[in-house]
């Protein structure tokens, strides 16, 4: 498609990736349904009537119709914390629950969208749990800034039944992801909290990092439905994983969902640091609130990581 096309659809990929993310939980499902809508799209090119709707009205409308036939059937992508009580047991086994479609982080960085409360990890957990229709008013409405008539028109259904959706989803979601905790990654003082995490983690110095948590911190790492609430055990795991995988680990700052994050590389026998869990941080009152840790390999590719760190390369960064 030539980029001085009128019909070019390419600026507007950004967006609707998250906003299929907001919708499925999933990225890489998100970047397969926006391929599909804009090759639907390019198809439907001929048909597309200006007088009814802007191109990017109609590309959401496109879009909303093919995550909502996606979510058919489908079960909602859970953290941990969605599918049980914490745990007491931080030697407790760390087995994978494959079978779960977990939700997945989104890259910001890749892509020159808003980021807004309403792309935090907790608040995408919690949209999960709306029926798929009701989801779908919420991000349209709320989110994105389309009219009830518009979305009444994306969705096929009426002003009245997308006004009555929106008010069930609002108080479903009341009180999740509240925009007075959020904090920005590039915060000054969430930078040094993250910061003094990664010099304590790299030091696998447990008591500084307990320091930095809030007391009723909590811990999950999916795939592994385990989690923990709670500075004691969050330290006492913490423990178990330095006395597992070794000392000398080495970490990278970004970011995903619009809030801090780490990557943490493992120590390897043979000198260098293997990639091993991608770390997301909700920072409240310049403490640690939540780390959901991701060990699946799958999630990393978006982010655009090395695998693999050669001997000295994390001394050479400091």
């Amino acid at each position: 498609m030539r980029h001085d096309d009128p019909m070019d659809f390419e600026p507007y990929r950004g967006e609707l990736v998250a906003f299929c993310y907001r919708m499925l939980g999933s990225f890489h499902e998100a970047e397969d349904l926006v391929q599909e809508t804009l090759l639907r799209a390019w198809k439907a090119r001929d048909r597309y009537d200006p007088a009814r709707a802007s191109v990017r009205t109609w590309l959401y409308r496109i879009a909303t119709n093919a995550c909502l036939t996606a979510l058919e059937g489908r079960g909602r992508r859970p953290l941990p914390s969605g599918l049980g009580v914490p745990s007491d047991d931080p030697g407790a086994p760390l087995v994978p629950a494959l079978d779960v479609p977990w939700l997945e982080p989104f890259p910001d960085p890749r892509f020159d969208v808003e980021v807004r409360a309403d792309l935090r990890l907790a608040w995408v957990a919690a949209v999960q749990v709306l029926p798929a229709r009701q989801r779908a008013v919420l991000v349209l409405r709320e989110v994105l800034g389309f009219t009830a008539a518009e979305v009444a028109e994306q969705l096929g259904t009426t002003v009245a039944a997308v006004n009555g959706a929106l008010q069930r989803a609002r108080a479903a979601l009341a009180g999740v992801g509240d925009a007075g905790a959020v904090t920005e990654p590039d915060d000054p003082e969430v930078r040094a909290v993250v910061q003094r995490y990664m010099r304590a983690f790299e030091a696998a110095d447990v008591p500084a990092l307990v320091r930095l948590l809030a007391d009723d911190v909590v811990m999950e790492m999916p795939p592994v439905p385990l989690w923990f609430r709670g500075s004691r055990d969050y330290g006492r795991f913490m423990e178990r994983v330095f006395d597992m995988r070794g000392t000398g680990w080495g970490m990278r700052a970004l970011t995903a969902n619009g809030q801090p994050a780490l990557a943490a590389y493992a120590p390897e026998p043979g000198g260098g640091h293997r990639l091993h869990t991608l770390q997301v941080f909700t920072v409240i009152d310049r403490r640690i609130a939540h780390n959901v840790v991701f060990a699946d390999p799958r999630v990393f590719d978006p982010f655009e990581l090395p695998r693999d760190i050669p001997a000295g390369e994390f001394r050479s960064e400091r």
